[in-house]
């Protein structure tokens, strides 16, 4: 029987669809190239060295170079952080749906609240491995407003279909995100607890302390629920009993969050005695090299970055009792705890540490050596990655 010779295209084709069903790509969905940047970038670069193709789809502004630096490719979407606006929100499901027919990736990494509901609407009618990372369950679940329940309401109905589906694992970063997702509906079979996003403490290390007075350093958004105001009123108790206590607030109002201090009110605590409001500082370790204690009194966390980096960097550190905070900070081992928007028992517990250089720096270490352990690039990444291939053979 006579048969037509095969072309080139022809000849080639089973070999080119063997390679790329071998082929790992990787699809990370973040908010913001920069947040890529600051939280995503360990476990990305543990994924490239284990042979995946690592792509980027986010909000790009002013990183886009900086992510194609590592070898990554990057896909600009359509979002706004905070937005509520339902043609937003069907703009941002479009483009992912696109970007995700396009590159037909082996796995996809959906990060924070909003991009786990839309990309998890852009992956309907897809059986792709994804990994769907609540760091922190955010004002929805943080907040006692009216329009906070009725969110809450709303997300916990979203997440319950989009989180219990066959191919999809929830990563959480604390047992007490793991509990308020089960008592919503997650299966708790489709959880997984990684401890945060890695801090490189390679290039964060121990440093002295610096010289003067006591300094308390804060690095996070200027939200209520970060505790921001409950530290400068904790900060003006301590003044008032004599303590020449200098505070260091390194961050920048969100005005996407409903949350937010204004920007005139962050501007009017430079003009308080001994605060100084920093905004955005591009190298977090000169906030560390110039305080001594770390305090973050926030309502909820994932696992907060600003703690593990000023762990990482040998600072005691004060916190909240408070979902996330308390996995770092360890009371009588690498810091001290007091209760959720309490200015008192926060200066009780400023007041102590500056009283003693001999506490400060034993939690301290401490805290450096929990990070190094548990919580660095290095340990973070290899999770990472060994859920990533987990999630592959089941597929297989």
């Amino acid at each position: 029987m006579y048969s037509r010779p095969l072309t080139p295209r022809q000849r080639d084709y089973p070999l080119r669809h063997k390679s790329d069903r071998l082929k790992k790509i990787l699809l990370y969905v973040e908010t913001e190239d920069k947040a890529f940047l600051s939280h995503r970038l360990p476990m990305a670069r543990a994924a490239r060295d284990a042979g995946f193709d690592v792509h980027v789809a986010a909000s790009v502004g002013s990183n886009a170079d900086a992510i194609r630096a590592e070898g990554f490719t990057i896909h600009p979407i359509p979002f706004r952080r905070g937005g509520l606006s339902p043609l937003g929100a069907v703009s941002t499901i479009r483009a992912l749906r696109k970007i995700k027919h396009s590159l037909s990736p082996s796995i996809v990494h959906h990060v924070g609240m909003q991009i786990c509901l839309l990309g998890g609407i852009s992956s309907l009618g897809t059986t792709t491995p994804q990994i769907n990372a609540l760091t922190g369950l955010g004002y929805a679940f943080t907040s006692t407003a009216s329009r906070a329940r009725l969110l809450r309401t709303v997300i916990a109905i979203a997440l319950r279909y989009l989180l219990n589906r066959d191919h999809v694992v929830t990563l959480i970063q604390n047992p007490d995100d793991r509990t308020t997702l089960e008592t919503i509906g997650i299966d708790s079979r489709r959880l997984v607890r990684i401890p945060g996003s890695g801090v490189d403490t390679d290039k964060l290390t121990p440093l002295p302390e610096p010289d003067g007075p006591i300094t308390v350093g804060f690095a996070g958004r200027l939200l209520t629920n970060k505790g921001i105001r409950a530290l400068v009123a904790a900060h003006r108790i301590l003044r008032a009993r004599g303590m020449d206590i200098r505070l260091r607030i390194a961050g920048d109002p969100d005005p996407a969050n409903p949350d937010s201090v204004t920007l005139e009110e962050a501007q009017q605590w430079n003009n308080e005695p001994s605060i100084t409001w920093l905004g955005q500082v591009a190298d977090i370790t000169t906030l560390w090299r110039d305080s001594h204690i770390a305090a973050l009194p926030s309502h909820r966390e994932g696992l907060p970055k600003s703690l593990l980096e000023a762990a990482a960097c040998g600072r005691p550190l004060v916190a909240t009792d408070a979902p996330g905070c308390r996995e770092i900070a360890i009371p009588g081992k690498t810091g001290l705890l007091v209760p959720i928007e309490d200015p008192q028992a926060l200066a009780d517990a400023i007041g102590e540490l500056a009283m003693s250089r001999e506490l400060r720096l034993r939690y301290g270490a401490a805290a450096r050596q929990l990070v190094v352990e548990k919580m660095s690039a290095q340990a973070i990444g290899a999770a990472v990655v060994a859920l990533y291939e987990d999630q592959l053979q089941r597929l297989r």
